[in-house]
Parts: structure tokens; sequence; C-alpha cells
């Protein structure tokens, strides 16, 4: 008898998570063994009250009625999977650069630097992989500061030119002073030395 109860169970609590919400087995394990939930959660996502977004990962969709359900992006997802892990964790390559505008390309893979588990996820055509590093590279403390550091170690000392550390300056503008000098101690000396003269 336990499983429709279980999805019963589940159905009901859906209703107090807000639409648009990340949602993983563990959240269920209160409403019955983790076999029980898994099926429960398959069967809601048969009934369209679930997306799956990737194995084990399932969405309480939004659904906007010109657009249809509506994603989240791939960095919730990431922010999610560490969320239920509590892992820390910091974008890397493309994606710093990406997310501080100085590169245009869109990665399909998105690397993060966590202190939990290393472990790759597959989001429809999204590769989302989390690398193990030491604790180091996550104590910083900046979230701008943190995604200079990740970007200007992507481009390289050999190629970083005015133009990006100009950029990489202004950026640091919105970052609080105190978070850019800890963060600098942090990274390799020619990155300190690039994000102590953007204050």
């Amino acid at each position: 008898m336990e499983r429709p109860q279980v999805e019963k169970k589940i159905a009901e609590a859906l209703k107090t998570y807000p639409k648009g919400s990340i949602l993983f087995v563990d959240d269920f394990l209160d409403y019955g063994k983790a076999e029980s939930v898994k099926k429960a959660l398959l069967r809601l996502k048969e009934k369209e009250v679930l997306v799956r977004l990737a194995h084990g990962i399932y969405l309480y969709p939004k659904v906007d009625k010109d657009l249809g359900v509506l994603y989240p992006s791939t960095e919730e997802i990431a922010k999610a999977i560490a969320r239920r892990d509590k892992a820390r964790i910091v974008p890397t390559g493309v994606q710093a650069l990406n997310k501080l505008s100085l590169s245009t390309q869109v990665p399909m893979k998105m690397v993060y630097l966590t202190d939990g588990a290393a472990r790759t996820f597959k989001v429809g055509k999204r590769i989302i992989t989390f690398k193990k590093t030491s604790p180091k590279n996550l104590l910083v403390k900046g979230e701008l500061s943190g995604l200079a550091i990740q970007a200007l170690k992507t481009i390289g000392r050999k190629k970083v030119d005015e133009k990006i550390i100009e950029k990489i300056q202004s950026i640091l503008k919105d970052e609080k002073e105190e978070n850019i000098i800890y963060d600098a101690k942090l990274s390799p000396a020619w990155i300190n030395k690039i994000l102590m003269q953007a204050i």
C-alpha cells in the first residue's frame, strides 16, 4: 500500500513549494523509502505535475501560457545541487568569462570547483561537472572577485591585455573593497596585482 500513499503525500507536499522549485529525491524521504519516492516522482512526472531535469532531479514547473515550461538556468540547477550536498561551488573557465561579459560564448559544459563530491550531471544537452578542489580555491568572499580570479586564470597570464584588465577592474567597482583585498591574497601574485589595482 505504500506507493500510492507516498505519491499522494508528495503531491500534497508539492503545494507548499513555490513554482519553479528544483527538487530532489532527498527532499521527500520523510514520506517513504528512497525507492518508493523515486517511483512516486516518476509517476508525478508522467502526470505532468513534475518535469524531470536529470537523474534524480525534478522541477516543479512554472508554466507561461505563451512560452510553456520555464526552465531554470544551468547555474540555478548547479546551486540547487550544491545546496542539497551542503557543498560550496565556484564557476570556472568560459562560464566565469561569460558571467563577467568577457566572452559571449555560452558554454554547454559548465565546470564548477567544489569541496563536495566530484560528479557530472547531464541536464538536457547541457553538462554540469563538479570538480573536487582544495578548500583554498573556495575561500573567496566576493562573487565578482571570485569570478575575476577564475576568469583571469582561464585567459592566462600571457594573454591578459590592458583591455581585459580595465574591464575586470571596472567590474570590481561593484565589489566590496574588503572582499577584493581578502580574495587577492588567495590568488596568484600576478592576479593579486590586477585585483589590488582595482581598489
